[in-house]
């Protein structure tokens, strides 16, 4: 996952982490070494000469003696920091989990929806030509043409709609998982099975991604 919320929470994790480990650093003394090399001489013309070398080290350490409780108590309120973090670190999972899982079941929910959808949208336009025939033998009225002209298309309309919803579900599925995935694609209009006519394969490629 690479959602902002969860980085920004393991990166308080982190820096709470190193927190603690600053606080019980200064619980310790602290020890400083130095050291000095170089040539020393009372007259300027044996400065460099083999004798006038030297050098010296030396260590010193410093530690405060009274805290009254402050150093502990700075190592415990790290502690308390770090259990936050950690308890916020642990919700932002949960809650990009959940998102998660949401927008992928939303997404099995919209493929079946359109296949539903391209059923209706082929039943309909073999309905429409059918009517459109019956009128032209002068079985049927025109206005039942009509009313089936209007069901084919409220049939188009819903399956555009249905296209858009799956097309925002695939937005929702990139900002829950924080994008950098591969999705793969999933065709919106698939062949149904036993049905061979003319109309409905011009429906089916109609409504095929482009």
């Amino acid at each position: 996952l690479r959602r902002p919320d969860v980085l920004q929470a393991e990166y308080q994790l982190r820096a709470a982490n190193a927190q603690i480990g600053a606080a019980r650093a200064a619980l310790f003394p602290r020890i400083t070494l130095t050291g000095l090399l170089g040539f020393a001489s009372t007259a300027l013309t044996s400065l460099f000469s083999g004798g006038s070398f030297g050098w010296s080290a030396g260590a010193d350490a410093t530690y405060t003696i009274f805290q009254g409780g402050a150093g502990r108590a700075n190592v415990r309120l790290s502690q308390a920091q770090r259990d936050a973090a950690v308890a916020s670190y642990q919700g932002a999972i949960q809650t990009a989990f959940r998102e998660v899982a949401d927008a992928l079941a939303r997404r099995g929910t919209i493929n079946d929806e359109i296949a539903a959808r391209q059923r209706q949208q082929v039943a309909t336009a073999d309905t429409y030509v059918l009517t459109e025939a019956r009128y032209r033998a002068g079985i049927d009225p025109f206005l039942t043409v009509l009313d089936a002209q209007r069901s084919l298309y409220s049939a188009q309309q819903a399956m555009v709609q249905t296209k858009l919803t799956a097309a925002q579900n695939i937005v929702a599925v990139y900002q829950a998982i924080g994008g950098d995935v591969l999705l793969q694609q999933t065709p919106v209009c698939q062949a149904l099975p036993g049905d061979s006519s003319a109309r409905s394969a011009n429906v089916a490629s109609q409504c095929s991604p482009a």
